[in-house]
């Protein structure tokens, strides 16, 4: 695959088909994550595949509670607006994006694969962040869809780490959980403001000094 084209269509695929992830598939993911960038090369990384449903059933209502409380605080006033003027483009933005992530929350355990990323003793997610987007362009590069949450962490760490058995006295930080299978709708190059629009040079509120009206890909 053109790697433009990857990096154009990698956007969050959550509505996916249960069909397993073969093995020398998931073997493709992980050996491009690890690929990517590390500080110093370090590698103070971990990635946990999870695909054990007793496990998933384990988290599901956790990641349910975790989302219903997303909805109740960070999105709360947009989703009041949305519903005080549900047919405004905004709002009907707002509300498939709301509907698609509420989706990953009531299949949680449909989901083929999870991937749990772990960085030691650094909660920003810098050393490890790299390394799951090269999962995710490889996942693309197979047909394959993805998208990264980090609800568990925020709103449910301790009983996360219990399931998975994550030794916490080793400074242990679950950075991300993405989710990986075969999406049930089609790729495309996600509508965003224009670079120009949120992007400065030199200082802030400085004008970029280009514009990009339209997406570059494809030409």
């Amino acid at each position: 695959m053109d790697l433009r084209e990857a990096l154009y269509t990698t956007r969050a695929m959550r509505r996916v088909r249960p069909d397993p992830i073969p093995l020398d598939v998931q073997a493709k993911l992980l050996d491009a994550a690890i690929r990517a960038p590390s500080g110093g090369n370090q590698q103070h990384w971990r990635f946990l595949l999870l695909d054990d449903p007793e496990k998933k059933a384990a988290l599901a209502p956790l990641y349910q509670h975790a989302m219903g409380q997303l909805w109740e605080s960070v999105y709360a006033s947009q989703l009041e607006a949305a519903h005080a003027d549900p047919d405004t483009p905004e709002s009907q933005q707002f509300f498939r994006v709301q509907h698609s992530a509420q989706w990953l929350a009531d299949n949680f355990t449909q989901v083929p694969l999870y991937l749990f990323a772990f960085s030691q003793h650094d909660p920003s997610g810098g050393s490890i962040y790299p390394a799951v987007w090269s999962a995710m362009l490889a996942a693309r590069g197979e047909g394959i869809g993805s998208c990264l949450t980090s609800l568990l962490p925020f709103f449910h760490r301790a009983e996360t780490y219990e399931i998975l058995g994550v030794p916490t006295e080793e400074g242990w930080n679950l950075a991300a959980t993405v989710s990986f299978g075969y999406p049930t709708g089609k790729w495309g190059v996600a509508p965003r403001q224009p670079v120009d629009g949120v992007s400065y040079r030199n200082t802030w509120g400085h004008d970029v000094e280009f514009s990009v009206p339209r997406p570059l890909w494809p030409g």
